[in-house]
């Protein structure tokens, strides 16, 4: 789900697809990416595990079912025999035969002047395995965007390699449906301070952030959000108006047009 700080377009905001094009084609499939990007989409972000043999693949849940209808666990699984999966068929007959990307995959299909959205789905484990892959594929890292729900592996990704971008990412949770949510402010920048990350990925709950909630924020030094997963004009225009340096979306060309027309 996110972005970087500086924007593409004159929108202010940079519009990501979330696991590519992903209503309009399969989730984090190649086939989803290209049409990201042919839909106007400045970013696109994928989800990643590591397999049982340590490749990086892009997929989202933890196991294949859902995306291929036939259960593997992917940190179980090997490379080839996720490669044997159909991950295309179940979204429409047409991506037929769309297949797990790699890791490697995914960054040769990056458009100059894009970015790439990179979501660790692990444990810091996938760090080792991570900087390899990028020391043999050399991609720009200005054109990289890290996140991560795991706080550890934020920190162990800055550790890694501090030239590339890292925003730890957030939902909002209330305990029993009432009370105060949480995380409340300060647990995000000190997170984001104890990370060393350089910014935040915030779920786009409506009831939680407004500007009291960004300036407390950027009080305390957090200046670079975005939000996620914006399908709706008008919570699209509600968190470009909050300053949001970008939204994540399934429908990157419909956003687009709808911030671009003020609508």
């Amino acid at each position: 789900m996110f972005i970087c700080a500086c924007s593409q377009t004159g929108l202010g905001q940079m519009i990501t697809g979330h696991r590519g094009a992903s209503h309009d084609a399969p989730e984090n499939t190649l086939a989803a990416f290209q049409l990201a990007w042919e839909q106007g989409a400045d970013a696109v972000e994928g989800d990643f595990y590591l397999t049982a043999d340590s490749h990086i693949v892009c997929i989202h849940d933890a196991d294949t079912l859902r995306t291929s209808g036939i259960k593997k666990i992917v940190a179980k699984t090997t490379l080839d025999e996720l490669r044997q999966l159909d991950a295309g068929a179940w979204k429409d007959p047409r991506f037929k035969g769309e297949r797990i990307p790699t890791f490697a995959e995914v960054m040769q299909c990056i458009p100059a002047g894009k970015t790439f959205v990179i979501e660790l789905k692990t444990d810091p484990a996938v760090v080792p395995v991570l900087e390899k892959e990028l020391k043999r594929l050399q991609p720009d890292p200005s054109s990289l965007l890290i996140i991560a729900f795991n706080a550890e592996t934020i920190a162990a990704c800055k550790k890694a390699f501090p030239e590339i971008k890292a925003h730890w990412l957030t939902s909002f949770k209330r305990s029993n449906g009432i009370g105060p949510w949480a995380p409340a402010a300060k647990q995000i920048i000190d997170t984001v301070k104890n990370t060393g990350a350089d910014g935040v990925g915030l779920r786009g709950e409506r009831a939680v952030i407004d500007r009291s909630f960004i300036e407390k924020l950027a009080s305390g030094g957090v200046n670079d959000f975005h939000v996620w997963t914006i399908d709706s004009p008008a919570d699209a225009q509600y968190f470009k108006e909050l300053g949001a340096s970008g939204i994540t979306t399934n429908r990157p060309a419909y956003i687009r047009q709808t911030l671009e027309g003020g609508n």
